[in-house]
Order: structure tokens, then sequence, then C-alpha cells
């Protein structure tokens, strides 16, 4: 196993890391963007406005996106599984 293997496997699996979890990361980044720009206009300083339209968000995207998101992890395991032989040399 060479370093240059170990970067590699490090950069696939942080990639798959960060593509999986954008869907939601940035769907509840833009819902809290929105809120924060809505409590600013109306001055109202509720913190559950904040968290509970996030939630809701985050749970709707982790809903229709889980089907997407489950391809990616089986493609990146099955990868990995399959490439063990050449991980032993």
């Amino acid at each position: 196993m060479t370093p240059e293997f170990v970067v590699t496997f490090a950069q696939e699996a942080i990639k798959t890391t960060i593509l999986v979890s954008m869907p939601m990361l940035g769907l509840g980044l833009a819902v809290g963007l929105i809120v924060s720009i809505f409590q600013a206009v109306t001055q109202i300083n509720e913190m559950t406005l904040t968290f509970v339209p996030k939630i809701l968000v985050v749970l709707l995207a982790l809903l229709f996106f889980a089907n997407w998101m489950l391809e990616h992890l089986m493609a990146f395991t099955v990868t990995t599984i399959e490439q063990i032989p050449f991980y032993i040399r």
C-alpha cells in the first residue's frame, strides 16, 4: 500500500462524504438564510422560528434524496470492497 493510494482513497472518501451531505446542508442553509431575512424584516427574535423550518427541510431533503445518496454510498462501498485484493499487495 503506497502513500499515493492512501491519499487517493482518502480523497474519494471525503468527496463522497461531501457529495452525499450537500443536498441537506445546502437546503438547510437556504432555509436558514430565508428565515434570518424574515426575522430581520419583521424584527421577530424567536429562537424556535429558526430551528423548526430547518429541521423540517433537512428531513424532507433526506427523504427526497435518500435513494440518490444510497446509490452513491453503495457504489463507493462496492468499489472499496472489490479492490481489497489490490490493497493487500
